[in-house]
């Protein structure tokens, strides 16, 4: 279990794992509480940004020089994935968007997350927020996926968008 508990959140005391409705959960057993640690997956919002006819693809502070993706972030409470989505293109490199498509839903284990991409077209001058060292665009038809997280996203876009 990847972000495990080891306390109750609500009484303190210390969980223990057993299996609940076919799945390990973290559990506690002092007198009353009954919290149950889920261990839900977190909805996270994928922009696939098309700006000025091209693709933007950016890197964050702590990734390797020659590595780019999506720009994505957490849903905040209250938020529809849509706004969620603008939000962040918006904070991340200043541009306006307009959701054109959703492209998809995907499971990222690895980081216990729910990938909701969109096609998210977008105008105005890029200006990267604090977070990001650096952005790319690339011709629609140059655009290439990964075989993992948004990368299933973008492989799903080309798929539809792009003509080989």
């Amino acid at each position: 279990m990847a972000d495990e508990f080891k306390f109750c959140p609500r009484c303190g005391a210390t969980l223990v794992s057993k299996e609940q409705h076919g799945k390990q959960r973290r559990l506690c057993e002092a007198s009353g509480c009954g919290f149950v640690h889920w261990g839900n997956p977190v909805p996270v919002v994928a922009a696939i940004i098309e700006h000025e006819g091209q693709m933007l693809l950016a890197r964050a502070k702590d990734w390797p020089e020659k590595m780019f993706a999506l720009v994505t972030g957490f849903l905040e409470a209250g938020e529809t994935p849509e706004a969620g989505v603008l939000r962040e293109v918006k904070e991340e490199t200043n541009l306006d968007g307009e959701v054109v498509s959703l492209v998809g839903v995907y499971p990222f284990e690895v980081r216990n997350e729910l990938i909701i991409a969109f096609h998210v077209r977008t105008a105005g001058e890029v200006r990267l927020n604090d977070e990001l060292a650096a952005y790319k665009l690339i011709p629609k038809e140059k655009l290439k996926a990964w075989p993992f997280g948004t990368g299933l996203a973008v492989q799903a876009w080309i798929d539809r968008h792009v003509v080989k």
